[in-house]
This record gives C-alpha cells, structure tokens and sequence, in this order.
C-alpha cells in the first residue's frame, strides 16, 4: 500500500490541477513519491494538451513591457475569455513579454515549460502567438498603449519617433490604437496589392455610369481614401481629423519611424 495521505493527494491536486482520482492514483502508481507523481501527472497532462492543439484559440491576452532601451507586446492565445481573464494567464503574459524585452524573442524559450504547465492546469489549447519588439536609440521617442478590458491587456502599441517628444509618442499610440493602421508609409504597401486594389475601384466608377474620362480622376481619389485608411502616416490624426498623422509629426519635428500593434482577434 502507498504510504502517503489525503493532504498529499490535495497537496499533489494544486500542484498540478489534476483531479482528486487522478491525483490519488499518480501517487499510488509511484509508491507515494510527491515528485514523482507530479511529473507523472504533467507528462499525462501535456499527452491530452497535445490532442487539444488543432482546437481554435483566438482568445487571449496580451501584455507590453518595457526595458533598457527596448520594449515588447506578447500574446498569449487560448480558448476563452475565461481563461484569458485568470490571473495566472494575464500573469505568465507578463511574464513572457518582460522576457522579450529584455533578451528579445528567444526570451520566450524561458517559459516554455510555464506555457506547457498551464496547458494542462487550464485544459485549454494555449500558446504563444504574435511577438513585437522594438529598439529605442539615442534622441529616439518610445510610445506605449495598452488597452485593458477585465483586467487583461487586448489592444497593445508601440512606436518610436524620432525627435518629439514622450507625450507626441504616447498621443500616436493611442492613435494607433483606435485606427489600427496595416502599414507605416504608402511604400510598404505591396505593389500587387495596390494594383488590386486600383481594379476594384475602376469597376466600381465604371458601374457607377461615370464619364470614361472621368474614371482615372477618380479612381485615384478614392484610391487617395484607401490609403488613409491603412497607413499611418496618411491617416487622419484622431484628435484633430484635419491632420494627418505625418503632419502632426512633423508639426512637433519629429518623424514616426516604427511602430508594431497586437490586439486580440487581429
């Protein structure tokens, strides 16, 4: 018979968030070793997590953090709200993104088994998703943004100006925030993609029964608007719709030079 008690089996159940059968019977299996029994437990517990990795997670948390002249949004994905709420969730988050930013992305190869551990504890399909990290320089501006909802972190920023000032930086992330821009500049805009996108909007002028002389007019007007929709620097600044984004930059001399945004279901 084992030697071990009904504390041990409570004990070994928070260790690991195994059941009270499941508990009982690790340790029985290896004659009341409490080490022995959890990395039993964590082994049978990482085999069903692995049978729950081809289920949707587009939930989720996201966390920002900042170190010496770096800083860095993670996310962590899973299943539900729920669990993205938990505490021990929003915690590792935190934990992996401080990481990030102070060694870059292999800073998440340092959580690798508290990932796995949560796995099986919350029984959910949970992973490391999306990772920005950006460098600060000399006379470089960091803005930051994190945008909280239950006490989770669901819409980060982070951009870097130079020249301008903190509170330039922090207004264009916010910005950034709300207009969820795709690109920074028309140039990084794909060529094919803008071709595209110049097609639709001639069909659409033609449709419309417009003068063919009128169209190339136009469609270059409406493909004037489609810009400011997905680049930051054409956008209408969200304070003041009359500049730009580039204008107000300017305005306080400075320029935008980067930026990186992770909001969940993005």
């Amino acid at each position: 018979m084992a030697a071990f008690t009904a504390k041990d089996v409570q004990a070994l159940r928070q260790a690991t968030g195994a059941g009270m059968m499941d508990a009982k019977k690790a340790l029985q299996d290896v004659d009341g070793d409490f080490e022995k029994a959890k990395k039993l437990l964590r082994e049978k517990g990482l085999a069903k997590a692995s049978s729950r990795s081809d289920r949707a997670n587009t939930q989720g948390a996201i966390a920002l953090a900042v170190a010496e002249g770096a800083a860095a949004l993670v996310e962590l994905k899973c299943e539900t709200d729920f669990v993205a709420k938990s505490g021990d969730f929003i915690n590792l988050t935190q934990d992996l993104a401080d990481s990030v930013a102070a060694k870059g992305e292999a800073g998440v190869g340092d959580h690798k088994d508290a990932v796995d551990d949560l796995k099986v504890t919350l029984k959910e399909n949970i992973d490391v998703g999306r990772v920005v990290r950006l460098e600060v320089g000399d006379g470089q501006q960091l803005g930051t943004y994190l945008h909280r909802q239950d006490g989770r972190g669901v819409n980060g920023v982070l951009v870097v100006l130079e020249g301008g000032s903190e509170e330039l930086a922090h207004d264009v992330a916010v910005h950034i925030a709300f207009a969820k821009p795709e690109y920074l500049t028309r140039d990084e805009v794909p060529a094919e993609t803008v071709e595209e996108e110049r097609e639709t909007l001639l069909k659409v002028t033609k449709a419309e029964g417009k003068p063919e002389q009128a169209w190339p007019k136009i469609v270059e007007g409406r493909l004037q608007g489609w810009y400011k929709e997905r680049v930051l620097l054409d956008q209408p600044y969200v304070r003041d719709e009359k500049s730009s984004v580039a204008q107000l930059a300017s305005s306080n001399d400075a320029q935008v030079l980067r930026y990186g945004q992770l909001f969940i279901g993005g």
